[in-house]
């Protein structure tokens, strides 16, 4: 059976009929509505929890090996993704019992150079390697015909990508056009596969910023998981809003429930805005109290960001030298 029959077998038992516009309409617009100041209340609560301080150099260490570090300019060259992964794979040149990154995160066709450059370091992050992601399906807009984003998922996988970082067509999403954005995903998920059989993950980007609502975001969430993506993302980092802090609780709350009905662990990536130490380990605390801390591992959840890495390894850098100056909460022991 393919990766596409098995996310329809998979919505038609939670939907209990096929995933047309029909079915997914009445599914998506049955689920409960977002109180968004409990939403947004829980969030702030979350954000001040507080827990031993012995934990902090255990968060700043876990923050790096979450993170996706990406470049994903015009200008990019094989250098600049040479220079990326080498910075990856020792972040702070200066103390080697810092962590490397989950992965680098790039246009498709820098794939090969970041392959090449990180030899035998490319591997899965959860046993000490670094992942390739490729973001694909016109990234960032997602405006182009079917075809083209199929074809642009595959190059990537031929080229070596671990992880397909694709975008949902948002209009069609907002036009109510759910099976459209549906069979999209499970096209790209396909897409994902390789000759040997195994697949690049797919991580489905939401673009939060432009979906307008906490109730789209949920059903967003829901579709794409629906449909087969093994994580959601907020964002493409291009669109402001990014990444906020109640976007995340509640798609952390929409892969709660999704494995209280199914068992099965769906990753999330807040992707955009995220710069501080501080602002990082809010992330932790919340994954955390939300879903549990297995949820705290590269294969379930990751940061996007680029930022972030630099105020991370200057926070540790101050606690080797007594002068840390980062946050008094981390997570919950």
């Amino acid at each position: 059976m393919t990766t596409r029959e098995l996310s329809r077998r998979t919505a038609v038992d939670i939907l209990g009929d096929a995933p047309d516009d029909v079915t997914l309409r009445r599914f998506l617009h049955g689920l409960p509505g977002v109180d968004a100041v409990g939403l947004e209340q829980r969030a702030a609560a979350l954000s001040t929890r507080s827990i031993k301080t012995t934990s902090k150099k255990w968060a700043l260490d876990r923050i790096v090996g979450l993170i996706d570090l990406t470049t994903l300019e015009g200008a990019d060259t094989p250098g600049k993704v040479r220079s990326l992964v080498a910075k990856a794979q020792h972040p702070d040149a200066g103390d080697p019992s810092c962590p490397s990154v989950a992965a680098v995160c790039v246009y498709g066709d820098m794939v090969p150079h970041a392959v090449a450059a990180l030899g035998d370091r490319h591997g899965d992050p959860d046993e000490g390697g670094i992942s390739v992601a490729a973001v694909a399906t016109a990234f960032p807009s997602g405006r182009a015909s079917l075809a083209v984003k199929l074809a642009d998922t595959r190059d990537a996988v031929e080229a070596g990508a671990d992880e397909i970082d694709m975008v949902i067509d948002r209009g069609a999403f907002l036009a109510g056009d759910y099976a459209t954005v549906f069979d999209q995903i499970v096209q790209v998920k396909q897409a994902c596969r390789r000759d040997d059989g195994t697949s690049a993950a797919l991580k489905v980007i939401l673009e939060t910023g432009e979906l307008n609502t906490y109730d789209n975001v949920k059903r967003a969430s829901w579709l794409a998981i629906l449909a087969g993506g093994d994580f959601i993302k907020t964002s493409t980092g291009k669109v402001q809003p990014a990444a906020t802090l109640p976007v995340t609780l509640l798609m952390l709350e929409v892969v709660r429930d999704w494995h209280r009905l199914t068992g099965e662990r769906i990753g999330v990536k807040p992707a955009g805005g995220i710069r501080t130490s501080k602002d990082a380990v809010r992330y932790l605390v919340t994954v955390a109290e939300t879903v549990g801390e297995e949820w705290l591992a590269p294969h379930l959840f990751r940061f996007g960001a680029s930022s972030l890495l630099n105020d991370v390894l200057l926070q540790r850098q101050k606690m080797t030298t007594g002068r840390y100056s980062g946050p008094d909460y981390v997570t919950v022991d």
